[in-house]
């Protein structure tokens, strides 16, 4: 049967926000700590918001394909809750790193968990489905 993957769409429309929402915060960072665009250094406070927004992009390239990739050859509705379990490491780890870059590691681990299983999921599925039905 034919999935809509209309969940996971949802979860990648939210995860975005949710980056959106990251990248918002560093201009009141900004205004925090008196330091003004394109000077990325000199306060701890706009040092941290400015990791947190940078160490997601970097776990987006990641998390969204591998997403995707297991909604399609498993199951919509797994990977949205996977998707779901996600965000909120993301946010876990923005809310800890912002207030101390030793907080962050509980985030950091959901989201690590989520996205490994994802993509390990997604892979193995997808060597399975080539090693039986080939090409």
């Amino acid at each position: 049967m034919h999935q809509s993957h209309a969940l996971v769409a949802i979860v990648t429309l939210v995860s975005l926000l949710v980056y959106v929402w990251m990248i918002l915060r560093i201009p009141g960072a900004r205004r925090r700590t008196g330091i003004d665009a394109p000077a990325m250094t000199g306060h701890p406070e706009l040092e941290r918001h400015l990791r947190i927004q940078a160490n997601t992009v970097e776990w987006l390239v990641i998390y969204l394909p591998s997403l995707w990739l297991f909604a399609i050859y498993w199951n919509d509705l797994f990977a949205a809750a996977m998707g779901v379990v996600w965000i909120i490491g993301r946010i876990l780890y923005a809310l800890g790193y912002a207030a101390d870059p030793k907080k962050r590691e509980l985030g950091f681990t959901i989201q690590a968990l989520a996205t490994a299983v994802l993509l390990f999921g997604a892979l193995g599925r997808a060597i399975y489905i080539f090693a039986v039905i080939g090409a």
